[in-house]
């Protein structure tokens, strides 16, 4: 039986990897502090806090896989030189915030990096992440790059803010479509795929992304699962910042808004991912799920991004 060390496995993309590989057939065991929430069922934790002396004594030895899910330089580094050289295979997780350009629509892989020259900034910190980790393991390892990742359960509200406000009535104030798009990973495809790579052999980077769709098309596709029947505004850009909209999340945002000399940020080349057998599944069946997943907690209540009823309200009268 394949063994597989997860290094975190309690937060919402771990716990998906986790199901993936007890799902594979996988013997897993969990690091984590556990404060995140709890592990599968089937899965074995391991809780300590890996900033202590010793964090990785319980778990030293052969590993025919270990998945890293941390981007903290202060995590990764000490993990993978304990660990490093008894893994068969080792994957870190990271993301496409680490190019430092997007305006370039269709981007692979071989695009340039931001320079970590501050590891407190997240981008910064992957590239120092990756750079680590590729030092130790050279050809054992798989980097997977995400895009923005989607699904049941995302604490982020950024995707589900738009299935969301599509359920309710009233205007819906979106930026203009112009040159804009959406670009999301579903967050069962990407640890699926995750969970598998190991055991078939996939090294080097790849860009865990979905399909380009322009965001009038995902609108339409929104309106198709929630049956919206209202009206749009769309606002230009510099109308949207001047009543103090925030791109892309965050309290009084407009989740997913871009600005444009950034809209290739949602345009990245997903070939890679399809070739090493990334499986993109539809946007609609995606946007059922999280449709669900929203009415259970409530259309209405307060989330981490978007704007509240009454902030779009008051800006719409504002804009018209």
């Amino acid at each position: 039986m394949r063994r597989v060390l997860v290094l975190g496995g309690t937060g919402w993309l771990g716990r998906a990897i986790v199901r993936g590989l007890l799902a594979d057939g996988a013997d897993v065991t969990c690091l984590a502090r556990g404060e995140s929430g709890s592990i599968p069922e089937g899965a074995r934790l391991v809780q300590v806090d890996r900033r202590a002396p010793g964090a990785y004594d319980q778990v030293r030895g052969s590993w025919d896989e270990v998945i890293e899910l941390a981007f903290e330089p202060v995590l990764v580094e000490p993990a993978v030189e304990v660990l490093g050289d008894d893994a068969a295979h080792w994957t870190l997780v990271s993301s496409v915030s680490v190019y430092d350009r997007n305006d370039q629509p269709d981007a692979d892989e071989s695009a340039s990096l931001v320079e970590p020259l501050d590891v407190s900034q997240y981008p910064d910190a992957k590239v120092a992440a990756e750079r680590a980790t590729a030092a130790r393991l050279g050809s054992r390892l798989m980097i997977v790059r995400p895009g923005l990742i989607v699904g049941p359960g995302d604490l982020s509200d950024r995707f589900g803010y738009w299935p969301a406000r599509l359920s309710r009535t009233g205007p819906v104030l979106v930026p203009t479509s112009a040159e804009r798009f959406v670009q999301v990973i579903d967050v069962a495809d990407l640890a699926d795929w995750i969970a598998r790579v190991g055991r078939e052999g996939h090294t080097g980077v790849v860009n865990a992304v979905g399909t380009v769709m322009p965001i009038d098309d995902f609108f339409r596709a929104v309106v198709g699962v929630t049956g919206y029947e209202g009206e749009f505004i769309a606002v230009e850009d510099d109308a949207l910042l001047a009543e103090e909209v925030r791109y892309w999340a965050g309290p009084r945002s407009l989740p997913l808004w871009l600005p444009l000399p950034d809209s290739a940020f949602a345009q990245r080349s997903g070939l890679a991912f399809l070739k090493a057998g990334g499986q993109v599944r539809p946007m609609r069946d995606t946007l059922i799920d999280v449709l669900a997943d929203e009415r259970s907690r409530g259309i209405d209540r307060p989330r981490r991004s978007g704007l509240t009823a009454t902030e779009e309200a008051s800006i719409i009268a504002s804009v018209r």
